[in-house]
């Protein structure tokens, strides 16, 4: 993850540079992990001056059908009304006794990235993939230093990154 020297100066790149919002879909299938990565990436997310909104949906499998929903209605840029610049996705995959955990974990993934990349869309990623409730309570808490406050810095440094790769070529 990005150093403290680097991460304050992009995000106050971000916020001079001025209005990027972002769409966070959150999962609260397991309420106290989700809350826990919610509170870190908004931590992040209120430091860098950058806006938000949130949409729950019912579980980690869902993530990439909202966010590519998002998508479909032109809600970033590039889109017919662009409303935010990336998105950050958080909610947890705790392993269980059947498949089912490697499917949910892979093609959350799968889905998720596949449309990030065929639109160009940063997208920072805070849905854990873990064996138990305590290790995925012990990576979100945090604050800002937790996972969700990495997927914030990691969607602000996309972006920052887009801009710059933009910047250049004009």
């Amino acid at each position: 993850m990005v150093k403290d020297d680097n991460r304050k100066r992009i995000e106050m790149e971000l916020h001079s540079g001025g209005s990027a919002r972002i769409l966070i879909i959150e999962a609260p299938y397991y309420q106290e992990v989700t809350n826990e990565l919610v509170a870190g990436a908004r931590a992040v997310l209120d430091a860098a001056g950058v806006g938000y909104d949130r949409v729950p949906v019912p579980g980690a499998l869902e993530i990439p059908q909202a966010f590519r929903q998002a998508v479909s209605a032109g809600l970033f840029a590039g889109g017919a009304k662009p409303v935010y610049a990336g998105a950050i996705v958080l909610g947890c995959v705790i392993r269980g006794e059947t498949s089912h955990y490697d499917i949910v974990c892979n093609n959350t993934n799968h889905w998720l990235m596949e449309t990030a990349i065929q639109h160009d869309i940063p997208v920072g990623n805070g849905v854990l993939t873990v064996d138990t409730e305590a290790q995925a309570l012990a990576r979100a808490r945090g604050g800002a230093e937790g996972k969700g406050g990495d997927a914030a810095r990691a969607c602000l440094r996309l972006i920052w990154l887009a801009q710059t790769f933009r910047q250049r070529a004009s």
